[in-house]
């Protein structure tokens, strides 16, 4: 590999392998011009949202059917290459760097809807379908899917990756709703995973093996997921609050009763002025819950008076309701473009995300210490969380010309998931390990759970060419 620059020198020290002229010529031969080794389009497949450098691939295959996918699977594998799946790019941890060389395969072309089964509330992809996509789709049914992770990620990298997000308080993350997946393996072989009914008692779960599996078992090429109907009603509120401490309380108290709420985002007042900046709205630059009601009109107004009440026990006030969908709309899309803000606000940065979750009942602890380290350190940052899961994202924002900020958020990150994994949390809630993760996992699950993982990853990639050097080492 490249010898690492300031911005890179965390990506592994790991052997690029060849990429024979004899495979490259085939899979030309194979897939013609939807088979790319100009460097821009390599360089493009070759880098993801991460803070990390890597060489980019030494080609990009444009797949447009499962057959092309098990066709370029079986080329690399007679060779021994790797290969990279890539969706969209939007992965925050590495996912998609070349490593160990190899080529990129590229699903976004597979976006089409096979299937809507709307009396089982069942949808069926091809995996390069974004969220934003699909909902579309379904929406003439009555029917939506809630998981958001807030880009517009494919339903394949977030299969992969164990995606969540902003709905998972109320409708669980993809492990509890994908429910079946066609995938090809290391060897180019097509299997299928799972059916489309609601449990099974047969044999392994091969589709929970697969999902957060991040690329390196198999290519994910159909994913069926489970539907919800759209709620009669739906009512969205700000709050602020004279720290992170009342609203970290407020979060807590409403889970702790069992208040239905679907989504409760904790945003610090860093990123509401960032928000403000980039998004020009107006919020008050202080600690802010941002909250979600689904159900009937009455149940809404119902969630709605008690979160309201809870919030005003602990300070919350400036309560403001979000009733239409283009005012619904305007706050999340300011939610979610909170790392793009966040970026904005200092020119040329790039940040280290954490993505730390923790049980509820140590919310509080974990996040309070970590803000107090985040503000002593002098590094900019931004704050957002899903809290109503225990899950919540530090973004240091780093200049990558400067060695000494990348090392003190690193100190940073590596204090903060040693206080959640201390606390009975994890040290990735959503993002998935990727490279930026390894050594803590071996921290988290230890030391056996992690040799069986890579028992299971040699019996079924025995050459070791999915999506290798992520997860753990080999």
């Amino acid at each position: 590999m490249n010898a690492p620059t300031a911005a890179s020198h965390l990506v592994p020290e790991i052997h690029q392998r060849d990429v024979p002229a004899a495979l490259l010529d085939a899979l030309k031969a194979r897939f013609g011009a939807e088979c790319s080794t100009a460097l821009a389009v390599r360089e493009q497949h070759g880098r993801d949202e991460s803070s990390f450098e890597a060489p980019p691939p030494a080609a990009v295959v444009f797949a447009q059917s499962t057959q092309d996918v098990a066709d370029a699977v079986r080329l690399a594998s007679q060779h021994g290459v790797p290969v990279i799946p890539f969706g969209v790019g939007s992965s925050l941890e590495g996912h998609l760097l070349a490593v160990e060389g190899g080529i990129s395969i590229d699903v976004s072309r597979m976006n089409r809807v096979l299937s809507i089964d709307a009396d089982d509330l069942t949808v069926t992809v091809q995996p390069g379908v974004t969220r934003k996509q699909l909902n579309e789709a379904v929406k003439s049914t009555g029917l939506f899917f809630p998981i958001d992770p807030g880009a517009d990620a494919t339903l394949g990298g977030m299969s992969a990756t164990r995606a969540s997000g902003t709905n998972a308080v109320r409708y669980g993350t993809m492990r509890e709703n994908v429910l079946s997946l066609e995938v090809v393996t290391a060897s180019g072989e097509v299997i299928r995973t799972g059916t489309r009914a609601k449990k099974s008692s047969a044999g392994y779960d091969l589709t929970r093996l697969m999902v957060g599996s991040e690329g390196t078992l198999g290519v994910i090429t159909e994913v069926t997921v489970r539907l919800y109907p759209l709620p009669e009603a739906i009512s969205a509120a700000v709050c602020s609050f004279p720290s992170i401490e009342a609203a970290v309380r407020t979060t807590i108290q409403i889970i702790q009763l069992g208040v239905p709420i679907a989504r409760v985002e904790l945003i610090d007042h860093n990123t509401v002025r960032m928000v403000n900046a980039h998004s020009k709205l107006g919020l008050r630059e202080e600690p802010m819950l941002l909250m979600e009601f689904h159900g009937s009109p009455a149940g809404v107004k119902e969630q709605a008076e008690t979160v309201q009440e809870i919030a005003s026990e602990f300070g919350g006030q400036s309560f403001e309701w979000a009733t239409t969908p283009e005012e619904r709309t305007r706050l999340w899309t300011a939610r979610h473009n909170a790392y793009f803000a966040a970026i904005q606000s200092r020119p040329g940065c790039r940040a280290i995300s954490t993505d730390t979750c923790v049980p509820i009942s140590r919310l509080a602890d974990c996040l309070l210490d970590s803000v107090k380290e985040a503000d002593a350190s002098g590094i900019p940052y931004f704050l957002v969380g899903h809290v109503g899961d225990g899950n919540f994202h530090f973004g240091y924002l780093i200049d990558p010309q400067q060695p000494r900020e990348r090392e003190v958020a690193e100190q940073l990150n590596h204090a903060l998931v040693s206080r959640a994994l201390s606390l009975e949390g994890t040290c990735t809630g959503e993002h998935g390990v990727g490279l930026h993760k390894m050594d803590f996992l071996v921290t988290e699950a230890g030391v056996g759970a992690v040799d069986m993982m890579r028992t299971i990853k040699r019996a079924l990639d025995p050459k070791n060419i999915m999506n290798p050097g992520k997860i753990f080492s080999i």
